[in-house]
């Protein structure tokens, strides 16, 4: 009995690390069914863009209420947990503290201290940020995609927070040998006159129970990750070395239709003839652009994931300013319910994806909100994490021009008449110029 609160211990730690591992797994396997794409180049800039964007926070801070209360539980949370490694260090080993043997109280206290004053600070920010969603209910807040578990979603994980860095305090001013040596309860000094009048046996409990609370609660919180648009905290950072490095109205083309329209304007090029022995044959793809997930690549996924659903992007883009149906952050959590969708499919049929009769394009996503884009890069430029919604609509776009020439009737018409007559507007080549005439 002398070593059974290491052996739970034990094995809480490994099955809530166990079950995370697992998850991550199941995170890799779906986003490896998107297509593969070379991202091995400007490496400088990408990691760049990682210690910028994702570790700095450059694009948060854009707005600088929001931004600064994030800066605040970003940093005070990931500190703060620092002290998990003590945590683990006491559970596994029996011991209290462990800190304290290994450094000076001068030292361990302003550690202490320091994650103390942090854990105030984020209370105060989360709190801020429940006001913001529930009691000021942003505009942003309040859309129709975010109606309902998005919505929960997004306080769960603030209660969370409040209850982590409460437990935190509590354990700290509950503990007497901690308090009695004045050095580090910075604020939880403030605290501990609340319980003043209980005996020491008392405290040691509430100490003990705060304690386990705080290390079962994050490993919880560790595993919640999984399931919720909170997966940010660990996917931000591939994402942003992952993103664009390209010119944001620089777009891609497809290799087949490029060496296709190349042909066409070669004078001497011989459509039909046989291509030069030892010559590699490129095979068209199996699909023009996408119309499911599995359509889409690796990186579009990801960001997918990625998405914080915050609404900046949708906040920016002049289509839904101007009512119209286009949400990019519904886009991306529209992906990311869909991929979710396809891994459960694969995890019910052992492995193997049996067709559901769905796609990402029409049960998730309409034409509507695909042709109310107007390609500005609005959102892209918002994104806090460089997630890239316009992609992914660009590649719905193209599938639906080039599988199933579905193009919205204006356009039609436009190519129709850049096909006969060279230029956008219906009017011959010869008559060009009759503007001029007239004036």
């Amino acid at each position: 009995m002398e070593y059974l609160p290491q052996i739970l211990f034990a094995i809480v730690l490994v099955l809530g690390i166990g079950y995370f591992a697992r998850n991550i797994q199941k995170l890799i396997r779906n986003i490896k069914l998107g297509r593969a794409v070379d991202a091995s180049d400007n490496k400088s800039q990408r990691w760049a863009n990682m210690a910028r964007i994702a570790l700095g926070q450059s694009k948060m801070v854009k707005r600088p209420i929001a931004g600064f209360l994030h800066v605040i539980v970003y940093v005070g949370f990931i500190i703060i947990n620092i002290e998990v490694l003590e945590i683990i260090i006491d559970g596994l080993a029996g011991t209290h503290r462990i800190g304290l043997e290994v450094l000076p109280v001068s030292v361990y206290g302003f550690l202490i201290g320091a994650f103390e004053i942090l854990a105030l600070l984020v209370l105060v920010s989360v709190i801020v940020f429940l006001v913001r969603r529930n009691i000021l209910k942003l505009k942003r807040f309040m859309a129709n995609e975010l109606k309902g578990w998005p919505k929960d979603d997004a306080n769960i994980i603030l209660y969370f927070e409040v209850v982590l860095m409460c437990l935190f305090l509590i354990m700290n001013a509950t503990d007497v040998s901690f308090q009695q040596l004045n050095s580090g309860n910075i604020i939880s000094q403030f605290i501990a006159p609340w319980f003043e009048g209980f005996s020491e046996n008392t405290l040691h409990t509430i100490e003990r129970t705060a304690w386990w609370l705080h290390i079962v609660g994050i490993l919880v919180f560790l595993n919640y990750l999984y399931f919720s648009k909170h997966l940010h905290i660990l996917l931000a950072f591939p994402n942003t070395y992952f993103g664009r490095v390209i010119p944001q109205g620089q777009f891609n083309n497809l290799d087949a239709v490029t060496k296709e329209v190349m042909l066409m304007m070669d004078p001497n090029a011989d459509p039909f003839a046989a291509p030069a022995e030892g010559a590699e044959v490129e095979e068209d793809p199996e699909k023009f652009g996408a119309s499911d997930v599995m359509d889409l690549n690796q990186i579009q996924l990801l960001g997918a994931y990625t998405c914080t659903e915050c609404g900046r992007c949708t906040d920016e883009c002049p289509a839904n300013k101007t009512g119209k149906k286009l949400s990019p952050r519904k886009i991306m959590m529209d992906t990311r319910d869909r991929i979710e969708e396809v891994g459960k499919n694969i995890d019910a049929n052992n492995g193997e994806f049996k067709d559901d009769g769905k796609q990402l394009l029409n049960d998730y996503t309409t034409p509507e909100e695909l042709w109310a884009c107007t390609t500005c890069n609005a959102c892209v430029e918002a994104c806090p994490v460089s997630i890239n919604p316009l992609s992914i609509i660009m590649d719905m776009r193209r599938y639906l021009v080039m599988e199933q020439s579905a193009a919205p009737t204006e356009l039609n018409n436009m190519m129709t008449n850049v096909e006969n007559n060279g230029a956008p507007w219906p009017y011959n080549q010869m008559d060009r110029l009759n503007w001029a005439k007239e004036n």
